[in-house]
C-alpha cells in the first residue's frame, strides 16, 4: 500500500446464506408523473457536461495543493450544478407539468437538492429531491471520498444521489469542467451502502456487532435538525456511509470516470503523478519519471499535442523540484 494510502477495506466474494437478497431499484409506476419527471431528470444529469458552466478561472494554486479544491470549491460547484438543472428545464419538463417548480439547492438539508415550489400561505410543495456531490479528480483518494449516511427511510422512492466529477481544463489551472455524473436512486445508495456494511464486508473479528440504527425520526424532506443518518454499531475507522466501497455502485464508473482524458494524458495518470510528489518522495526521482512518463505518452499522441506536452513536462517537472 502507497503511503498515506487508505486503507481499504476486503469485500466477501458473496455474502452468507444468511443474508436477505441484494437490495434493488425501488419500484415505481410507471405512469406516475413523479417517474417520468425522473427519468427524464437522469437523462438530462448525464448530459451534464455539455451545459455545465463555470465562468471563473481558478489560478494560483500549488500543485501540491491542488487535491484541497473539493473543500474549497465543492459548494460553487454544486451551485452551478443547480443553475444548470434549472436552465435545462425544457428537456425535463417538455409539455409544463411542474410550472412554478424550481430545484433549489440547501446545504444543511437532505437531499440537498430539491424540486420545490413554493406559493404565499402554503407549506412549500416538493417533487423530488437530488443529493448531490462533487468529486475533484485529482482529490487526494482517487475516488469519492464523502459520505452517504442518510436512512433509506429519509429517501422518497424518486430521490436521487448524483456524483459529479470534475477537473479544471488545464489540470493545474484554469476552468472548473464537469464529467459524466454518476446517477442512482438515493434509496439505493442507502439499502446497499447497509448491506454491504452488514453482510459483504470482510471484518477481523467474526463477532464485530454489524448491526446499524436507523432513527425513529427519519423520513422523506426533513427538516435541518431532524435526525436521519443511519448508525452502525461499531465504525472504529469511521468508513461508514463511503458508498464508492459498496460492490455493484459505483466502482466501475469510477473507473472509466479515471480514464477522462485532459491534454492528452489520463486523469488517473495526472493523479499519481501528484501524488506521488505529495507523499514525499525524491523530488528528483518524482520530476525524471514524471519527465519519462509524459514523454512515452507524447509518443504516442497525436502530432498537434506534441508541443503542448512537451511544455507541460518541462512545466510540472519545475513545479515538482521548486
Amino acid at each position: 500500500m502507497a503511503a498515506g494510502e487508505d486503507e481499504e477495506d476486503v469485500v466477501l466474494d458473496t455474502p452468507p446464506p444468511s443474508a436477505p437478497p441484494a437490495p434493488t431499484e425501488p419500484e415505481l409506476t410507471p405512469d406516475d408523473p413523479k417517474t417520468k419527471l425522473q427519468r427524464r431528470l437522469k437523462t438530462v444529469l448525464l448530459g451534464l457536461p455539455a451545459y455545465f458552466e463555470f465562468n471563473n478561472t481558478i489560478a494560483g494554486v500549488n500543485a501540491t495543493d491542488l487535491f484541497n479544491l473539493n473543500t474549497l470549491l465543492g459548494a460553487s460547484i454544486e451551485g452551478e450544478v443547480v443553475n444548470a438543472l434549472n436552465g435545462q428545464r425544457r428537456l425535463w419538463d417538455p409539455d409544463g407539468e411542474w410550472d412554478g417548480f424550481v430545484f433549489e439547492r440547501q446545504s444543511q438539508a437532505f437531499p440537498d437538492v430539491r424540486l420545490i415550489r413554493k406559493e404565499a400561505g402554503t407549506t412549500p410543495t416538493i417533487a423530488l429531491g437530488i443529493e448531490l456531490k462533487g468529486w475533484f479528480l485529482l482529490s487526494k483518494e482517487g475516488k469519492p471520498s464523502f459520505r452517504f449516511t442518510a436512512s433509506a427511510a429519509a429517501c422518497a422512492d424518486h430521490d436521487l444521489l448524483c456524483v459529479v466529477p470534475w477537473y479544471l481544463d488545464n489540470v493545474l489551472a484554469g476552468r472548473p469542467v464537469a464529467g459524466q455524473p454518476y446517477v442512482v436512486s438515493a434509496r439505493l445508495a442507502a439499502e446497499s451502502r447497509n448491506y454491504y456494511w452488514s453482510y459483504l464486508r470482510q471484518v477481523v473479528n467474526p463477532s464485530e456487532d454489524r448491526s446499524i440504527s436507523t432513527p425513529a425520526s427519519a423520513a422523506p424532506y426533513p427538516t435541518k435538525d431532524t435526525e436521519i443518518s443511519d448508525v452502525p454499531a461499531y465504525d472504529k475507522g469511521g468508513n461508514f456511509g463511503r458508498v464508492a466501497r459498496s460492490p455493484g455502485l459505483m466502482k466501475a464508473w469510477i473507473d472509466e470516470t479515471n480514464q477522462t482524458d485532459v491534454l492528452g494524458i489520463r486523469i488517473g495518470d495526472w493523479f499519481r503523478f501528484l501524488r506521488a510528489h505529495t507523499d514525499k518522495a525524491d523530488l528528483d526521482k518524482v520530476s525524471a519519471r514524471l519527465a519519462t512518463a509524459l514523454k512515452r505518452t507524447q509518443a504516442s499522441a497525436a502530432a498537434d499535442k506534441a508541443d503542448e506536452l512537451a511544455s507541460l513536462v518541462t512545466r510540472i517537472a519545475s513545479l515538482l523540484t521548486d
